[in-house]
């Protein structure tokens, strides 16, 4: 049978999500929970690879077991597993339902505080310079005009492409500072955190709204902003069409 997980982590002390030599990862934890309640050596895979202090509200991963699992699997399992990682559901889907390939949707957030703030220190970045939210809107809407977005793609990354369809992408004021919320079909490795990187330069006057064409058009990293830090960045939400359960 394959199951899905429905989870949620504080990435802080993970080096991502996907499993890596010599290094704590989000996949490596839950893997080795799983194993041990179910006797067997059990392998996940996820919706996507959140990097190194990236946080996730919520991500799916899917693995294969024998047998039909109990309703109490989740309380056990969360019993197993450190506070930072949290299973919020485990359900059945059809036998050839994927973790990545069928998602039609993913959802980032982007927290930035604009005074100091102890309460936020590992989930928002502080920014101590005023901000145009405007002009940062208004370049944020032209993400929305194309597709190849390379140029806030890592440099070595192993995509056959680069075309992202965004659906939405806007700043939403929040408290003492803001929130960047986009949604696509798929991001590439650093993307948000690349494009959140320019469009804080222009919210600070150093780059041009509309210089945010050329960037795009460029297919070029080095033309970008430089990316901001990780631990600002969330993941929020993974979307499936209903026909994945079983």
């Amino acid at each position: 049978m394959r199951y899905f997980l429905e989870l949620a982590y504080f990435g802080k002390a993970y080096h991502g999500w996907q499993r890596q030599p010599e290094a704590s990862t989000v996949q490596e934890v839950i893997e080795k929970a799983l194993s041990i309640l179910l006797q067997e050596t059990i392998e996940i895979v996820g919706a996507g690879r959140t990097d190194a202090g990236v946080h996730a509200k919520q991500l799916f991963a899917h693995f294969d077991v024998e047998m039909e699992l109990p309703a109490e699997m989740v309380f056990r399992l969360n019993s197993l597993l450190p506070k930072d990682i949290a299973i919020l559901d485990l359900f059945p889907v059809k036998p050839e339902a994927h973790a990545r390939f069928d998602a039609v949707a993913r959802s980032y957030e982007y927290h930035l505080v604009q005074r100091k703030d102890v309460f936020t220190t590992d989930t928002a970045y502080w920014v101590k310079k005023e901000l145009d939210v405007e002009k940062m809107n208004e370049a944020a809407k032209i993400l929305l005009e194309y597709r190849n977005f390379k140029c806030f793609s890592r440099s070595r990354t192993d995509v056959r492409t680069y075309n992202c369809s965004i659906e939405t992408a806007y700043w939403e004021k929040h408290d003492h500072g803001l929130v960047f919320h986009i949604t696509a079909d798929r991001f590439l490795r650093n993307m948000v955190r690349a494009i959140v990187g320019t469009l804080l330069q222009i919210g600070l006057g150093k780059i041009e709204v509309q210089a945010m064409h050329e960037i795009i058009n460029s297919e070029n990293r080095s033309e970008a902003g430089a990316s901001v830090p990780a631990h600002g960045l969330f993941l929020t939400k993974v979307e499936y069409p209903k026909s994945i359960k079983g």
